[in-house]
């Protein structure tokens, strides 16, 4: 019983951060800060959790685990790299919106992780980066896209998405999956008539 009631508190503590490293900033949140919030003294937080910043990896690392996660519904299929792209995108905006908190945490705090976890993120995103170009390159292979700069490409792509977070309201005029396939349109398509 004891262990679950650990369990929802370290829950706790990480959704109040969470919330605290999107309002604030890592840098800017203090344990006490946290504690605050939570309602409980500094100190008490220790029992719970390391440091602010295990709280920091586990966000980074877990929204991480997320988009490879969403990925293998992307690999799983063999079709044609504007289809591949969509999957992309839609699987990639379904995850930043499912807790856009973390999200926020995740695409602008990362480079408060210390080594070497900064590393193992670093190398985790090159990863995704790269899956990315992988289907841009396929698409030019083909013959189904123009020859562009892929990774200039892919970091276009990218931005659009990552950007999400900012915006995005649950229950608003589009869902998740709406938003991936406009964006993905728009890439693909452009502006053409």
């Amino acid at each position: 019983m004891e262990i679950l009631v650990k369990k929802n508190r370290k829950q706790q503590i990480e959704e109040k951060a969470t919330t605290l490293f999107r309002e604030r900033g890592y840098a800017a949140t203090s344990m006490r800060d946290l504690a605050q919030v939570l309602g409980i003294e500094a100190a008490s937080l220790y029992s719970h959790i390391k440091s602010k910043e295990e709280i920091l990896q586990k966000i980074c690392f877990r929204m991480a685990d997320e988009f490879f996660e969403a990925w293998k519904d992307v690999e799983s299929v063999q079709t044609s790299a504007s289809d591949k792209i969509s999957k992309a995108a839609i699987a990639h905006v379904k995850v930043i919106t499912r807790n856009t908190d973390a999200s926020a945490v995740f695409f602008n705090e990362w480079r408060h992780l210390s080594e070497p976890h900064l590393s193992d993120f670093l190398a985790m995103r090159d990863d995704y980066e790269g899956r990315f170009i992988q289907i841009i390159k396929d698409g030019m292979a083909s013959g189904e896209f123009e020859q562009v700069d892929a990774k200039f490409m892919m970091l276009t792509i990218l931005s659009s998405l990552n950007w999400t977070h900012n915006w995005y309201k649950p229950g608003g005029s589009l869902t998740p999956k709406e938003i991936g396939v406009r964006l993905s349109n728009l890439v693909l398509n452009g502006l053409k008539k």
